[in-house]
């Protein structure tokens, strides 16, 4: 909660924004000028308040210029050093490497983060700044989310952290105080979520109308692309995969996989989930819908003509399916994914 004065009422709440060299400049000044809207609407018709909610800076190991993952310049506000308390924290997404993130690399930001923590503030991840924060140790059996596309990544990492990429936003610890967001652009959920906590709904819904930003109220599973698992080292279990990543849409592809196998119907099945993570059924399924989810993105195939061109006779069948692993109607989902009308290339000239 914000800190309180004697007769002038509240300070606004301080938000501490992280900056170092791996984070990614479009989450960093996003966030930065969503959380910092109240002192600047003016100039888009809003009245500015005499007294914004947030103050927010950007901090670092030193104040000064610090070029980031992007390759493009900032400025670093206030040092670390200089702040005995802050009320939010945020780590903005960060950008791994090949060599994936490396540990250690932070020490005096970890130790800051973990003070910062004792003494009252919210610590916050956009996405990938997860792994900066998780070297606190403070998220270890508690639960967060991450990009989906760094979850297994982050799972090696950090096992002990419990992950729910498919979740947009995780609220977690004794206090609510350990904040994580999904994602890429779910830092929207994030700001908008603080703002909502800490100056009320009003000013959420303010924001995010000024904006333009929209809650991920279906969760990100639908932006998720499936990719089984192959680095189990089974190579039958491999050759099973490869097969039918192409033959997914045949009348039994488990039969056939058994069969091109030469396994026993229950020792396949057991290598085949020991290996994947899934059963060979799911499997299919995945396969399946993500299949479906390309033609519905890129055709103009009706639900019905999709269902059977992936391999389901029963189109009410695959729509309860598609729903339950997408969390959107096949319908929505084409409408929230295909590229508008007025995106597509032009057909002929002028």
């Amino acid at each position: 909660m914000p800190r309180q004065r004697a007769e002038t009422g509240p300070d606004p709440v301080h938000v501490s924004l992280v900056a170092i060299p791996e984070a990614v400049v479009s989450t960093l000044t996003g966030i930065f000028d969503v959380m910092n809207a109240f002192a600047v609407m003016a100039p888009l018709g809003h009245a500015p308040l005499e007294a914004p909610p947030f103050r927010v800076e950007i901090v670092g190991l030193e104040p000064g210029p610090l070029q980031l993952a992007s390759h493009v310049p900032i400025s670093v506000q206030r040092s670390i050093a200089s702040l005995e308390t802050t009320d939010i924290v945020i780590v903005p997404s960060v950008l791994l490497g090949a060599e994936g993130w490396q540990k250690g690399r932070h020490p005096e930001l970890v130790d800051w983060l973990a003070a910062m923590h004792r003494r009252g503030a919210l610590l916050c991840s956009a996405c990938s700044g997860l792994f900066l924060l998780a070297e606190t140790g403070l998220f270890d059996g508690v639960g967060a989310t991450v990009h989906f596309g760094y979850a297994r990544a982050f799972e090696a990492a950090f096992p002990a952290v419990p992950i729910r990429p498919e979740q947009v936003l995780v609220v977690a610890g004794r206090r609510e105080e350990l904040i994580s967001s999904g994602a890429s652009m779910t830092w929207h959920d994030l700001v908008l979520y603080l703002i909502a906590r800490h100056a009320g709904a009003t000013a959420a819904q303010a924001v995010a109308r000024l904006f333009a930003l929209q809650w991920h109220q279906d969760g990100l599973a639908p932006y998720m692309t499936f990719e089984g698992r192959k680095d189990h080292g089974d190579l039958t279990i491999g050759a099973a995969q490869d097969w039918v990543a192409t033959h997914f849409s045949v009348a039994n592809p488990l039969e056939e996989m058994i069969r091109c196998t030469g396994l026993r119907e229950r020792t396949f099945k057991r290598r085949f989930t020991g290996a994947t993570g899934l059963s060979p059924i799911v499997y299919v399924q995945r396969l399946r819908i993500e299949e479906a989810k390309r033609r519905l993105e890129r055709t103009e195939a009706s639900v019905d003509e999709i269902s059977w061109q992936v391999g389901y006779e029963e189109p009410a069948f695959f729509r309860r399916l598609f729903k339950r692993v997408t969390g959107l109607t096949p319908g929505s989902y084409r409408r929230r994914f295909k590229i508008p009308e007025f995106a597509q290339p032009h057909r002929g000239g002028r």
